[in-house]
C-alpha cells in the first residue's frame, strides 16, 4: 500500500509539516508587536482553528516519521536527506513555533549591542526607543527579567543578527531560523560521519521533536548539539585538539556541552596508553583547550565572564518535566511551611546524582566496556532527567548522540517513543496546557506497549556500516601509544 511505503511516508510527513506551518500563522508564538501583516496576532476563533490544524499536522508528521523508521529498521532503502528537505521546508518561513524563546535571543543580542549587561539584567531593561524593544515585548513572562544563561559565542551571533536586521522582529527571527537550519546541516554532517546510515539520520535529524523545536522554534540547542557532535567526531578520528575547540564553542552556546569534554578525555587517555599519565592527560588537556576558547570568547565578545554566574538562573523557573523539581516541591509542601529550601535541596541532589552517573559512564568507557560516544549520549540523557529545569527539546541533547552510534538499539527505540510523546507537550504558541501532557502521556503509553510487542530486528540483520566509534572503542588501553593529534 503506497501510503505506508517510504515514498508515501515522505509526502504524508511533508503534508503534516505544511499543516503545522499553516496553523502556526494563526496559533504560533506570534510577536506582540512588529509582526504585521503575516505574523500579527489573530482573533480567538482563528487561533483555535490554527491550533487544531497544527495538532492534526503534527500527528500526521509523527505517524509518518514512525512508520518511516520502522521501514528503515527492516532494511528499506533510505532517501532520508530528501525526506528531511521535504519536511523542513514548510517550516522555514513560518512564525516561531511551540516556543517564544527566539524573542529572548533577539532581545539579548540587542542588549549586547546597546551596551547593557546581559548577564546582570533581563530584556525588560530595553527602552521603547532601543533596538530589540519589540522583541522584548514578546518575551515570555518568566524570562523578562532573567539574565541570559547563554555563552558569549551565541550572544555574539545574536548581536550580529540584530545589527544586520536593525532589531526588526520578523527579519531577525527568520535570520535566527537560518542559523538553526545551518545547525541542522551540521548535525546531519556529524551524524553521517559516524557511518550508521540513514537510520541514524532518521532518529537524529528527521525527529519531529528536532524539526519542531530547532527549525520551527529556532532554539539554540541545535547549534550546541551540532558543534558538540562535530567536535566529538573529530576526537574519535584522532583530532582531539580541534574537536575540543568545537566543543568549547558549543559550551559557549549552552553549557551542558561541557559533558563531551570528559568523554573526549576518555579517548585521549586511551590513546595515550592508559595509566595515571594517560588519565591525567585526558582529564586536563581537552578541558584546557576548551577553557582557552571560553576565555577568548568572553574577552572578544565584551560580555565578560558573567555567564559563569547565570548557569543556575533557569533552575529558578519550575518546569513540570523536571522530576527533581516536582519531587522537591511535593516533599517541601508536605514537610515544611516554605517548600523552596526542600525543593532546592532535592534539585541539588539530582545534579549530584547526574554527575555521579556521568562519571561512572566515563569510567566504563575508559575501561573499554562502553563506546565513549554512546556513554556521552547516556550521560546527557541522565543530566536532562535529573536537571532542575527540563524542556521537551532538551531530550535532543542525548538523543542525537545516541542516534549517531546506536540508533538501532533498544535505547534508540525507546528514545524514538519518548520523542514522539514530547512533541505534544507544548502548543504552537509555546504554552503547556494540561491536555498537552495528556496527549503526550497517551502517545508514550501506546508507544511502550508497542515496544513490548514489536522489537526492531537486531542490528546485525540490517548490516550497518561500521563507524569510527568502533575504532575509538578499539583504541589501545595498554602501553602501545597512538598519535594524540593529527590536526
Amino acid at each position: 500500500m503506497w501510503v505506508v511505503s517510504a515514498s508515501g511516508c515522505r509526502w504524508l510527513g511533508a503534508g503534516g509539516s505544511l499543516a503545522v506551518a499553516v496553523g502556526g500563522y494563526a496559533a504560533g508564538a506570534l510577536p506582540v508587536v512588529g509582526g504585521a501583516p503575516l505574523w500579527a496576532p489573530r482573533a480567538t476563533g482563528t487561533e483555535t482553528a490554527g491550533a487544531v490544524l497544527a495538532a492534526l499536522g503534527l500527528t500526521l508528521l509523527a505517524a509518518a516519521w514512525w512508520r518511516y523508521g520502522v521501514l528503515l529498521a527492516r532494511g528499506a532503502a533510505g532517501g532520508v536527506l530528501g525526506t528531511l528537505a521535504a519536511w523542513a521546508a514548510p517550516l522555514l518561513l513560518a512564525p516561531p513555533l511551540h516556543s517564544a524563546d527566539v524573542y529572548s535571543y533577539i532581545a539579548q543580542g540587542a542588549m549586547v549591542l546597546e551596551g547593557h549587561d546581559v548577564y546582570g539584567a533581563g530584556p525588560s531593561v530595553l527602552g521603547p526607543d532601543q533596538l530589540g524593544a519589540d522583541a522584548a515585548a514578546s518575551v515570555g513572562g518568566n524570562w523578562t527579567d532573567t539574565p541570559a544563561p547563554y555563552g558569549p559565542v551565541f550572544l555574539l551571533l545574536a548581536e550580529a543578527v540584530v545589527g544586520l536586521t536593525g532589531g526588526a522582529v520578523v527579519p531577525a527571527a527568520l535570520l535566527l531560523r537560518l542559523v538553526a537550519v545551518g545547525s541542522l546541516a551540521l548535525i546531519v554532517l556529524a551524524v553521517r560521519g559516524f557511518g550508521r546510515g540513514d537510520g541514524a539520520l532518521w532518529l537524529a535529524a528527521l525527529n519531529p521533536l528536532l524539526l519542531l523545536h530547532v527549525v520551527g522554534g529556532a532554539h539554540n540547542d541545535g547549534l550546541m548539539i551540532g558543534l558538540m557532535l562535530a567536535g566529538v567526531l573529530l576526537a574519535v578520528r584522532g583530532r582531539w585538539v580541534l574537536g575540543s575547540v568545537l566543543v568549547g564553542c558549543a559550551v559557549m552556546v549552552k553549557s551542558p556541552a561541557a559533558v563531551a569534554l570528559l568523554f573526549i578525555g576518555v579517548l585521549v587517555a586511551r590513546r595515550a596508553g592508559g595509566g595515571a599519565r594517560g588519565i591525567a592527560k585526558g582529564l586536563v588537556l581537552p578541558g584546557a583547550v576548551a577553557g582557552a576558547v571560553a576565555a577568548g570568547a568572553s574577552l572578544v565578545s565584551g560580555t565578560g565572564f558573567g555567564w559563569l554566574g547565570t548557569q543556575s538562573v533557569a533552575g529558578a523557573i519550575h518546569t513540570p518535566l523536571s522530576l527533581t523539581s516536582d519531587l522537591g516541591l511535593a516533599l517541601g509542601t508536605l514537610v515544611a511551611d516554605d517548600p523552596a529550601p526542600v525543593k532546592t535541596a532535592v534539585q541539588q541532589l539530582g545534579l549530584l546524582a547526574a554527575v555521579a552517573l556521568i562519571a561512572v559512564l566515563a569510567w566504563r568507557a575508559y575501561r573499554g566496556h562502553l563506546d565513549p560516544v554512546l556513554g556521552l549520549g547516556y550521560g546527557l540523557l541522565a543530566l536532562v532527567a535529573l536537571s532542575p529545569m527540563v524542556q521537551p527539546w532538551y531530550l535532543l541533547w542525548g538523543t542525537v548522540v545516541v542516534a549517531a552510534v546506536a540508533w538501532h538499539s533498544r535505547a534508540g527505540q525507546v528514545l524514538a517513543v519518548v520523542s514522539a510523546a514530547l512533541v505534544y507537550e507544548t502548543q504552537p504558541a509555546g504554552h503547556t496546557p494540561w491536555y498537552g501532557f495528556v496527549a503526550g502521556g497517551l502517545v508514550l503509553a501506546l508507544g511502550l506497549l508497542w515496544l513490548r510487542r514489536d522489537r526492531w530486528p537486531s542490528a546485525s540483520t540490517s548490516a550497518p556500516v561500521p563507524g569510527p566509534a568502533e575504532a575509538a572503542e578499539a583504541a589501545p588501553s595498554g602501553p602501545r601509544r597512538a598519535p594524540e593529534e593529527d590536526a
